[in-house]
């Protein structure tokens, strides 16, 4: 355990404490993130409780705790000056309570509304002055006085002006108040909803204690949240340097951390594992599978109802299925990068200092930690489909820390090349990276010979389809280069198609690449300025009433 004073200098306490006959104390507290620790499917949270502790029993009560909390996870463990007891721990959602000023607010809703009617009267006053112009306009004749007689053009405009400007400032009046009638709206509605009671956001823990003295006491909160996840990224930054230097593989680990927990982790000690909380324990228990003949098709709806109710039914077999499992000029600057704890069973990465990872934030992206590798460059192409060459770095996996799938950015000499996918690799195994498209290496595939027909002395006795290819490599590059160039040989699934490699063909390097069949290699070196041919011709036989198709596998 660490000790007290290490950890409460970041706390802040509660004030409330009650006490009633007979019963505990309730102290009210409050909590802070202290520590997270985030899986690739969750996250273990560790919350750090400060409290000023009477003598006798005590229940804690913070109430600032993540609603999506696993109440089953959570687990206390503390300091104190004296000795303490830690009894039951509780995690319970508060109770929703009503406003405290609720007075306040039905009595600024009842003026709202009195000031709502108020502006119904300017309306309608308003609206009364608009009709009594328009009535004035139809019922006074342009161009007749008291007698009938024409009155001058000048009366007849300034009648005209005068309605119209009545006409004008009813309708101002009656927008102004109908907007102000919204905007009261608006706000009696927010009021209405302050007033009900509103579901907690925040989860409550209680802490049964029993101190033999009065003392400061530090308590420490782990629990289990899911909505939380890392996921491996990595920066390969490859310089292939000059003839008199090797080349060197710049290897950076990333972790992009999300969560969306409804805390804030802010100021936190954050470390990443490999462990995955969400798969269980247990590897899943597997059912009997039984083969038997299919039930008999069921009979029309239209005749359900005439089965007997006695008549046995016959259970169908449940299909067959596994159980499911339940992220240079000057000096560079740096980057933090992490300390690893290796085990027989997991990895752990401990990013140095605090840390801050807002929920709802997006993605965060932290450094873990940086290889430098003496790759073996080779340039590769399987012409067959693309005759582009390009530069792949080869090299052993040599870490303890395995490398874990996941998103890889590509820099070949400080340019930014792509974006590819990295394996996972354990220790001392393989790894291949791709850097792009070498355009100094030229590879070319050509057809030699296609021959298809039949096979036989006198009579046809099989068909046959023989193919010759020439793949030609030109190496511009003043360094020599290592090339990889794989082809394809057909592989027959049925003992009537033959299919055989002939003897004009480049032996081979290698053949069953990477377990694929049919997949071959040849390893080439060519020298500054030079060029390599390689033959490669094959034959397929099957029998002569018959057709054969050829297409890539599934």
């Amino acid at each position: 355990m660490r000790k007290m004073g290490l950890v409460t200098t970041g706390l802040m306490l509660g004030a409330a404490l009650t006490t009633a006959s007979g019963h505990a104390a309730n102290l009210d507290a409050t909590s802070i993130v202290d520590a997270v620790t985030v899986y690739p499917d969750g996250a273990t949270v560790t919350r750090v409780i400060a409290l000023d502790l009477p003598a006798g029993e005590t229940t804690a009560i913070a109430k600032d705790f993540p609603l999506g909390l696993d109440a089953s996870s959570l687990r206390v463990e503390g300091d104190a000056g004296a000795r303490l007891v830690i009894g039951t721990v509780d995690a319970k959602p508060p109770r929703a309570a009503p406003p405290v000023n609720l007075p306040e607010i039905d009595k600024r809703i009842e003026a709202l509304k009195d000031e709502r009617a108020n502006l119904d009267g300017t309306i309608a006053a308003a609206l009364a002055r608009k009709k009594f112009a328009e009535r004035f306009a139809e019922a006074s004749p342009a161009g007749l006085g008291e007698k009938g007689e024409a009155r001058p053009i000048a009366e007849w405009r300034n009648a005209f002006a005068a309605v119209a400007e009545e006409v004008g400032q009813a309708d101002s009046a009656v927008r102004d108040a109908e907007r102000k009638q919204r905007e009261i709206d608006r706000e009696i509605a927010r009021l209405q909803a302050d007033r009900g009671t509103k579901p907690p956001s925040r989860m409550e823990v209680q802490i049964e204690l029993s101190a033999a003295a009065a003392t400061k006491a530090t308590l420490r909160v782990t629990y289990a949240v899911r909505n939380a996840r890392w996921v491996p990224l990595y920066d390969a930054r490859l310089d292939t340097s000059a003839k008199d230097r090797k080349p060197a593989l710049e290897l950076v680990r990333r972790a992009e951390i999300q969560q969306s927990t409804g805390e804030d982790w802010s100021d936190v000690a954050l470390s990443v594992s490999t462990v995955r909380t969400g798969r269980g324990g247990s590897a899943p228990e597997l059912r009997t599978v039984i083969a038997q003949y299919p039930p008999p098709p069921s009979p029309p709806m239209a005749q359900l109802g005439t089965l007997s109710d006695k008549a046995p039914r016959q259970r169908s077999m449940e299909p067959y299925a596994p159980v499911a499992a339940a992220p240079e000029a000057g000096k560079r600057a740096e980057e933090r990068e992490t300390s690893v704890e290796i085990s027989a069973y997991q990895t752990a990465f401990r990013l140095p200092g605090r840390v801050s990872v807002g929920a709802n934030d997006g993605a965060k992206s932290l450094r873990i930690s940086t290889a430098m590798i003496t790759p073996e460059l080779i340039i590769r192409s399987a012409p067959v489909v693309d005759p582009t060459a390009y530069l792949e770095a080869n090299f052993t996996q040599a870490e303890d820390t395995p490398l874990l799938p996941g998103k890889v950015s590509i820099y070949r000499d400080g340019m930014f090349v792509g974006t590819s996918r990295l394996p996972a690799a354990g220790k001392e195994e393989a790894v291949r990276l791709g850097f792009g498209a070498d355009d100094k290496v030229k590879v070319e595939r050509s057809v030699v010979k296609r021959n298809e027909g039949s096979a036989g002395l006198i009579v046809t006795t099989a068909r046959i389809d023989e193919r010759a290819f020439k793949t030609t490599i030109r190496n511009a590059h003043d360094f020599p280069v290592k090339v990889a160039i794989q082809d394809q040989l057909p592989v027959s699934e049925n003992e009537e198609i033959v299919v055989e490699m002939l003897p004009a063909t480049t032996p081979p390097t290698s053949t069953n690449v990477r377990d694929r069949r049919g997949v071959i290699e040849w390893m080439v070196d060519a020298k500054p300025g030079e060029t390599k041919d390689i033959s490669f011709a094959w034959r397929a036989r099957w029998p002569k009433d018959k057709t054969i198709v050829m297409q890539p596998s599934g």
